[in-house]
């Protein structure tokens, strides 16, 4: 069965970093855009990051830009979200996503509905 699973969630003060992981079972992840989503307590889901199937090309939301850093590393089969200077509104369930590119190796997606495969998520708290 194909699966997302992500890691590396849980609580960290303010300005403090965490890293998260996406980790695929049973396909590869060399064929996929990967991307980053976070839904914060009461409200919609948002797009965090993503990066292309050769992990050249990355988009970052607003929010994300210049705290967040998407990397790849497609012969382990997993794509990193690394997250510094976490501020409290970052609090959210953080869900990893992959889009089938087989035409391209340089789009990325903000959009959700281009994502055919999701993770369970897990929660991030910024708090102290």
């Amino acid at each position: 069965q194909e699966r997302l699973v992500e890691s590396g969630g849980g609580l960290v003060q303010p300005g403090g970093s965490l890293r998260l992981s996406c980790a695929a079972s049973e396909f590869t992840l060399d064929y996929y855009t990967v991307g980053w989503f976070r839904q914060p307590p009461g409200k919609e889901r948002e797009f965090v990051a993503a990066v292309s199937r050769s992990g050249y090309n990355t988009d970052y939301s607003d929010s994300a830009k210049g705290r967040f850093t998407i990397s790849r590393d497609n012969a382990k089969n997993t794509v990193t979200l690394q997250m510094n200077s976490l501020k409290p509104g970052d609090t959210a369930v953080y869900s990893c996503a992959a889009a089938s590119t087989s035409f391209s190796r340089s789009h990325t997606f903000k959009e959700s509905s281009m994502y055919s495969h999701w993770g369970q998520g897990t929660q991030v708290t910024v708090s102290s």
